[in-house]
């Protein structure tokens, strides 16, 4: 039969079907096994996928945490440092709190807060450093004008006048309206020595805050010596009624007191100087006031109050140098060589006593003791002062001998003169010394340095003025009025003075025209910006205004020998002979610069010219007819 294996090994059909069967099943043994593999292949995969996912978020999620709780421990910890160098800062706890301050400051540079709490600390220590500060803080708020006159006030504090001005110029016009800003602007005035200035912008914060009574007393202060009779009168009402208020009573009585003595109002200068001397607040230089005042006015309580302040001097170096400088000045020179011989040898060997004590011998010319006093011995950091003095008496003692003398002396004066140098204080104090012994040309080269230094420069401005005035070097006192225009560009005087001789000197002529007038325009009442103004209107073909002007000053006003010049060329130009006669002859007994020299000579030209028209020869008689 078919589908039957026989004995022969023939394999039947339900055998087959069998093995195809169980073939099948191993086969999908093996196909299910590789299936459950692959599952598990592909499961372990996915294990791993989703770990290595969660353990990259698990990263992610730590590095957010640790960065954003790191910045907010920062910040709280930089608060917490804030908060507590303003609580010191309160307490009057100044280094610690600077110190928390800079820490702050070390992280996060632009750090107002910080910044601020630095400034503070530093202002109230009187550290140069606030400056520094104070600056950082105005670049950061270069609009802000607060932060502008914080620099401008703190440069001030220091002597930074140039910062200071940068800083005041860096506030917008709309926001110079305030109080504030008229006086950071006033002392920046005085510093510069513009008083004129001064004044104008402490009548602008006044009238900003009427009611201030620090702006009230620093206007008082300053108009109390105006010659305009109602400002006066206003100031001394003003520094009255600030007598009864303790801020301001000790500097009110001062005030007062010098005008007291200036207008010889003995009552209310008596008056004043006992209040001064009872006042709390009392300083030995009150006393030195006092002193002016009994000097002046009653010679008998001087004499007692002088006795009664000299042992009390003694007590301390200074007071003692302040009273024998003070005798110096006031024509008791010679009262303190006498007393010096009294008094311990230990009391004035050193300085600042033993400076003032030289400067009485010299003062009295005495030179012998002064040479004696500088002879040997060392001054400290005064020793510059001592070889300058002993330069002095040699110069004195030997002059006219031998050469040996002026040699001696440029020995000595250069020792001191190389002690000084790029010591702004010892070259101010040399240059002051060769100004008063009449060393014109050390006293020059010591005011050009002594220029350098903003705090100083118009002292040394104004004394190289007066040295190339009285040598009538025009063209560095041409130089010199320009830096000091620069310096102080609305002071009416120096204006004024600068347009005049840049006219003499045809130097900048139309700028010169511009300045005259800026000068007339900013001071009509000032004799020497009128008399500026009148002499360019003259130079511009304009006598008509320049007559004018003239005609409208007082002739009392007009005599000074500089300004008669002038007048007298626009007096003959308006064809009024007689005055200019009178100008020419104040002219000519003065000194003039050369250039002014040459308009005299051209006014007397014209002088002559116009009166030989006015009054013609007389024709001569008809013939026959005796001459008489």
């Amino acid at each position: 039969m078919k589908g039957r294996s026989g004995p022969t090994g023939v394999v039947t059909t339900h055998q087959a079907s069998v093995q195809l069967e169980h073939a099948e099943q191993r086969r999908g043994r093996q196909s299910s096994s590789g299936r459950h593999s692959m599952f598990q292949r592909q499961l372990r995969r996915g294990r791993l996928t989703v770990t290595i996912a969660g353990l990259a978020i698990a990263f992610l999620v730590s590095v957010f945490f640790v960065s954003y709780g790191s910045k907010l421990y920062e910040n709280w910890r930089e608060h917490r440092l804030l908060h507590q160098a303003t609580t010191l800062l309160q307490e009057g706890k100044l280094s610690k709190a600077a110190q928390m301050a800079q820490e702050v400051a070390r992280r996060h540079t632009d750090s107002l807060a910080a910044l601020s709490i630095l400034a503070d600390t530093a202002e109230r220590q009187n550290l140069e450093e606030a400056v520094a500060w104070r600056e950082r803080i105005a670049q950061l708020l270069p609009k802000d004008p607060e932060s502008q006159l914080n620099l401008a006030s703190a440069a001030l504090r220091f002597g930074k006048l140039d910062l200071a001005r940068e800083a005041l110029n860096r506030v917008s016009p709309r926001d110079r309206d305030s109080a504030a800003f008229h006086v950071v602007a006033g002392w920046l005035a005085s510093a510069e020595g513009n008083f004129a200035e001064q004044e104008e912008q402490f009548a602008a914060a006044v009238k900003e805050e009427p009611k201030n009574d620090l702006y009230q007393f620093n206007l008082a202060a300053l108009q109390i010596r105006s010659k305009d009779a109602e400002k006066s009168k206003n100031a001394r009402d003003t520094l009255e009624r600030l007598i009864t208020i303790a801020p301001y009573r000790t500097g009110a009585l001062r005030a007062l007191l010098n005008d007291a003595v200036e207008g010889n109002d003995r009552t209310a200068a008596d008056s004043f100087a006992q209040q001064l001397q009872m006042s709390p607040e009392v300083t030995f230089g009150d006393y030195l006031l006092c002193l002016n005042f009994y000097r002046k006015l009653d010679e008998k309580k001087f004499r007692q109050l002088l006795e009664k302040v000299k042992p009390f001097a003694t007590l301390n170096a200074s007071d003692l140098a302040s009273l024998i400088e003070w005798m110096n000045q006031n024509g008791l020179a010679g009262d303190v060589v006498k007393w010096v011989d009294k008094l311990p040898p230990t009391r004035l060997s050193s300085p600042p006593a033993s400076v003032a004590v030289a400067d009485a011998y010299a003062t009295v010319k005495n030179w012998s003791h002064l040479k004696r006093w500088t002879r040997s011995g060392n001054w400290g950091d005064a020793e510059y002062l001592r070889l300058a003095y002993d330069a002095i008496a040699e110069r004195h003692l030997r002059s006219g001998k031998d050469s040996s003398a002026n040699s001696a002396f440029e020995t000595l004066w250069q020792s001191a003169d190389e002690l000084s140098r790029s010591e702004p204080e010892r070259e101010l104090m040399l240059a002051r010394l060769a100004r008063k012994s009449q060393l014109e040309s050390q006293a020059e080269e010591l005011w050009v340095r002594v220029e350098e230094n903003p705090t100083m420069r118009r002292e040394a401005l104004d004394n190289l003025r007066q040295i190339y005035r009285a040598g009538s070097e025009t063209t560095k006192l041409y130089a010199v009025l320009q830096r000091l225009h620069e310096s102080s560009p609305n002071e009416a005087p120096i204006t004024a003075d600068l347009a005049r001789l840049g006219l003499n000197l045809e130097q900048n002529v139309e700028r010169s025209h511009q300045l005259a007038k800026e000068a007339y325009d900013r001071a009509p009442n000032e004799v020497n910006c009128a008399v500026t103004y009148a002499f360019s209107l003259h130079r511009l073909a304009r006598n008509a205004g320049a007559l004018a002007i003239i005609q409208s000053l007082l002739p009392e006003q007009l005599h000074d020998a500089h300004a008669a010049v002038y007048v007298a060329l626009v007096l003959v130009e308006g064809n009024e002979l007689e005055g200019a006669k009178d100008y020419i002859g104040a002219a000519e007994n003065g000194k003039l610069y050369p250039e002014e020299k040459k308009l005299l000579e051209e006014a007397k030209t014209k002088l002559i010219a116009v009166s030989a028209i006015s009054s013609p020869t007389e024709p001569p008689p008809p013939s026959g007819t005796p001459p008489l």
